[in-house]
């Protein structure tokens, strides 16, 4: 008779066995550049942001007026993240010695790059003159939505190294969109 022994949820790999979001020389790095504190200044600008253009888009869509307001404030919105994306890509390569999609941020900077093709979209709409106002202003809110589910993941990943590093430990840097 063969038996065939699952392993328990109650022995899962001890928490000093997975590895941490920076190796040592990573952390220093990242706690040495300027970049940790660009990320960290941008990323609640960029929301901030969001939060207003937010607001303006959907009173346009509810009321008809306010189109000037709601699309420059799609235009800020986007260039904003494009600024925030081009230091993250920076900031990444100091730490981790890659522009994009180190181990470490991997899927936060795949879903950037969804986030960042809806606004890229928005802003060729409205330069192209394709779609109507309410056309154009859903990419945007779908580029809204990704960028909360990119914030999101930040939000966990700097809360999980948080969590693991311990008390003290300042985890991950709010990079890319958010806080991706």
């Amino acid at each position: 008779m063969v038996s065939i022994d699952f392993p328990s949820p109650k022995k899962a790999a001890p928490a000093e066995s997975r590895r941490p979001l920076y190796t040592p020389a990573e952390r220093a790095r990242r706690d040495a550049t300027i970049w940790t504190t660009v990320q960290g200044i941008l990323a609640p600008v960029q929301f901030l942001i969001c939060l207003v253009s937010l607001a303006l888009v959907l009173a346009y869509l509810t009321t008809g007026s306010g189109y000037a307001a709601a699309a420059v404030s799609v235009v800020v919105k986007t260039f904003t993240l494009y600024a925030i994306m081009v230091t993250g890509s920076i900031w990444e390569k100091v730490v981790f010695g890659r522009w994009l999609f180190a181990p470490a941020f991997f899927w936060e900077d795949v879903v950037s790059m969804g986030v960042i093709a809806l606004h890229t979209a928005y802003l060729a709409m409205l330069v192209a003159g394709i779609g109507s106002a309410g056309e154009q202003f859903a990419v945007a809110l779908a580029g809204y939505a990704a960028y909360v589910v990119n914030a999101g993941q930040f939000i966990l990943k700097l809360r999980a190294a948080r969590l693991r590093d311990g008390p003290g430990s300042r985890g991950a840097p709010m990079r890319a969109e958010v806080p991706a």
